[in-house]
């Protein structure tokens, strides 16, 4: 359903919850970026009211989720901690050239975020089936929908703010692009790393 083009290796997930003070803490900042994402989107073109009614919700659940986030981590003793640089998602944003319309540039946005919240959802669920801690095994569990009803959210206000076949190309090559970044980055303990 996501259309990723490199599954996460499995064992992935024995190298996040070696350090779940880390994991977690890359989380609620994926999750706090999520949200000030979501408050670009509304800045940036007020005039979509659709999509600030969907970014005002989505918002609000990111900052939810990061709540969330904080609570397991507090409940396990630990402290937020410092947020880390997120190569992934550095390089992810560059993959579209730069100097297009604003509204050329409102479709690639919203295509990365559709990505970022694809991988999102697939790492969740590899977190959910592959760690111990039946705790956060059951959150990423839940969490794991939610990713994926914002990816279809991005994907399908792309695909209207766009022309259908240019979207889709250009989501195939953002997929491929995602593929290679994945295969150097996808191996560290961080959602995205």
């Amino acid at each position: 359903m996501l259309g990723l083009k490199l599954a996460t290796d499995p064992r992935w997930a024995d190298i996040a919850s070696k350090d779940m003070a880390e994991i977690l803490t890359d989380h609620a900042y994926c999750e706090q970026k999520a949200a000030s994402s979501a408050i670009s989107f509304i800045v940036a073109y007020p005039d979509k009211d659709d999509l600030v009614q969907a970014m005002t919700e989505l918002c609000r659940e990111e900052m939810m989720h990061f709540q969330m986030v904080h609570a397991h981590i507090l409940e396990r003793g630990l402290s937020l901690g410092k947020q880390r640089r997120d190569d992934y998602v550095i390089r992810i944003n560059a993959f579209f050239a730069k100097g297009v319309t604003k509204h050329e540039r409102l479709v690639q946005d919203l295509l990365i975020a559709a990505l970022i919240e694809a991988r999102s959802c697939e790492r969740f669920r590899v977190l959910s089936v592959h760690i111990a801690d039946e705790g956060l095994a059951t959150f990423y569990r839940d969490l794991m929908a939610s990713e994926a009803n914002h990816y279809a959210m991005f994907l399908r206000f792309a695909r209207k703010y766009g022309h259908r076949d240019e979207v889709d190309r250009q989501w195939q090559a953002l997929l491929e692009f995602e593929a290679e970044v994945m295969a150097e980055l996808g191996r560290e303990g961080l959602i995205h790393g």
